[in-house]
């Protein structure tokens, strides 16, 4: 009944006959029981409530059920590596036959050791001999300086993510950016940590300087929330008082009312992505590690406008 190639025709036939008039239907659980599989895939969130991860989990659900897997979902508000330590091992009682982490705090060892364990596959950043998916950050980043850098702005401040996943990325790219263009004496990076709150206690340090900005370059949509609210809190707005370009194409920066310029990064491509790569490492455990890198694009809106002076 597995279509085994050493079973003649005929017994094949008279055994699924015999089946036929029994009545009998396979045992999915005793099947995945025999293979040791449950065929169920664990994915962890760093944040519920973070559209940009709802999104990629959406593609992994969907390819996890093309590929025949079911998904278990953890994950929690702002995880620490403590609590993402815990949801793991959550979802390692539960015998999942691999796991996708989707914005991991976990350092690089840590998740090396646990690549070593179970089918892996982390999201969101590279990993040096784990699977991985990310988007091409510091691509992303050069992108939105560079549209600011072409509308005639040169005092570009950056709200970076702080100790967040990719948040390096974004600063390097940033300042390597502004020097190309002989603007290193105008850079600016001011702490965020990718929540609104931490974008609008960004913007307020940049509005209240002696030499406010004219464009800001945010390392995430929600981060440029934050600055539409404190521009809002002095009666000011973007783009008439200060050019805001935020990172992600989340569903905030497609409303009317926001209409956010950013940078569009493919998050359900990145889940499916995942999964492929997941599945295939659950067939070959002895494959090499397989890290993409997705291509983000330039997706200009309203909250750009060219320098006054220009």
């Amino acid at each position: 009944m597995r279509n085994d190639p050493r079973v003649s025709a005929r017994r094949r036939e008279a055994v699924l006959k015999a089946a036929a008039e029994l009545g009998y239907r396979p045992n999915a659980h005793a099947a995945q029981l025999a293979s040791r599989r449950t065929m169920t895939v664990g994915v962890v969130l760093a944040e519920l409530r973070n559209p940009v991860y709802t999104e990629i989990f959406t593609g992994v659900q969907e390819q996890a059920e093309q590929a025949g897997y079911g998904v278990l979902l953890t994950g929690g508000e702002l995880l620490t590596s403590d609590t993402e330590r815990r949801a793991i091992d959550g979802l390692l009682e539960h015998r999942v036959d691999g796991i996708v982490l989707v914005g991991p705090r976990l350092a690089s060892k840590d998740l090396r050791e646990l690549a070593d364990r179970v089918a892996l596959v982390v999201v969101g950043r590279h990993v040096q001999g784990v699977d991985s998916v990310a988007v091409d950050t510091r691509h992303g980043t050069r992108l939105a300086v560079e549209h600011l850098v072409g509308l005639g702005h040169e005092d570009i401040a950056h709200i970076d993510g702080g100790k967040g996943p990719g948040a390096e990325s974004h600063r390097r790219a940033y300042l390597d950016t502004m020097e190309q263009h002989g603007l290193s004496a105008y850079s600016r990076i001011v702490r965020g940590d990718y929540t609104e709150h931490g974008g609008r206690r960004a913007a307020e340090i940049l509005l209240s300087s002696s030499r406010p900005p004219t464009a800001v370059c945010a390392a995430n949509d929600l981060s440029a929330l934050g600055v539409l609210a404190a521009l809002k809190h002095r009666g000011m707005s973007a783009p008439e008082d200060l050019s805001l370009i935020g990172f992600d194409n989340t569903v905030f920066a497609q409303f009317g009312y926001i209409d956010l310029t950013t940078i569009d990064t493919p998050r359900q491509d990145m889940g499916a992505t995942a999964v492929t790569i997941l599945t295939a490492r659950i067939e070959d455990t002895g494959r090499p590690t397989r890290p993409v890198q997705l291509a983000p694009r330039l997706i200009v809106r309203s909250t750009t406008v060219p320098h006054p002076g220009v």
